[in-house]
């Protein structure tokens, strides 16, 4: 069993865009190349993280249709006794796509912990019966209100920021050309004086954002396409990344425009598929590396 540590850190369960990294359906250029073996790039699950304030306790950021993979591959947060057992003591969801809140269901087999999120969120899973199926014995669910502060498990203190986002897509008008505004959060935690901002959806980086970003050490931030209409070009969308609700890496009021040069710590994850940062010798890569940015993967450890 991997040595915990009793000093705080986060660890990236999942780096990807919703469908993961290759896509199942998608043989386009990047997810071919990871299919081939490839080693300028790496598969990746769907983005989530854990994030402990005293290397004992956990607590998982967003709940990805991937969780039950991530958790078999990260000793960390298997069970620490021969009965059911896990150190996972809540979950936060900022949120309300499917790749966002799906992985509650994986974690239906009794086992206590604390849903924490905002009302809004929380309405979304009262709508949809089959959340049932956690069991309100075992499974608490906690209003967060925006821009309060709580102490959550883990030696960690939650505050969820609100950030630019629309309704997810299962309750969008899919004839609509602009999306509508909905509920959409940074989590921003903390622990022994330092912070950690996991932010994967962000659709515009507007001055109350880049105070949001100044405000972490540490920051997981949406690195979803590098050019807004990446995938239109590429012939496997008909949706620029705004339409979906990401601001694109480059271009004129992008995220290296925006939050490059920056002094804290500054990680990309959330990355679709096409985007060509996955490939460690391109251009796109470079060029965020050369901005300050790191690019997660699946398995990174952050001390904080």
């Amino acid at each position: 069993m991997t040595n915990r540590s009793a000093e705080p850190m986060a660890l990236v369960l999942g780096s990807a865009a919703g469908g993961g990294f290759p896509q199942w359906n998608c043989g386009c250029e990047l997810c071919a190349l990871v299919r081939a073996g490839d080693p300028r790039v790496r598969a990746a699950t769907q983005v989530s993280i854990a994030v402990t304030g005293d290397g004992k306790d956990w607590l998982v950021v967003g709940a990805s249709p991937d969780i039950r993979q991530q958790l078999l591959d990260n000793p960390l947060l298997w069970p620490r006794n021969n009965r059911r057992d896990s150190p996972i003591k809540g979950v936060v969801l900022t949120g309300g796509d499917i790749d966002a809140i799906a992985g509650l269901l994986v974690l239906r087999e009794r086992q206590p912990f604390t849903v924490y999120a905002p009302q809004a969120l929380l309405n979304l899973l009262e709508l949809s019966p089959v959340f049932g199926v956690l069991d309100p014995g075992m499974v608490r669910r906690v209003e967060v209100p925006p821009l309060q502060t709580i102490p959550c498990g883990a030696n960690l203190t939650l505050t969820l920021l609100p950030m630019p986002g629309k309704v997810p897509l299962y309750l969008e008008d899919r004839a609509s050309a602009q999306p509508a505004a909905g509920p959409n959060y940074a989590a921003l935690l903390r622990a022994g004086g330092r912070s950690v901002l996991f932010a994967p959806a962000c659709a515009d980086i507007t001055e109350s954002v880049k105070e949001h970003v100044l405000s972490a050490d540490t920051v997981f931030f949406d690195g979803t396409l590098f050019a807004d209409d990446e995938m239109i070009r590429a012939g496997l969308g008909e949706k620029t990344g705004r339409r979906m609700g990401h601001v694109p890496l480059g271009g004129s009021g992008g995220t290296i425009e925006r939050l490059g040069g920056l002094r804290n710590r500054r990680i990309l994850l959330h990355i679709n598929n096409t985007n060509r940062i996955l490939m460690r010798d391109s251009p796109e890569r470079r060029q965020v590396e050369a901005a300050g940015f790191e690019v997660a993967y699946d398995g990174m450890e952050i001390r904080l």
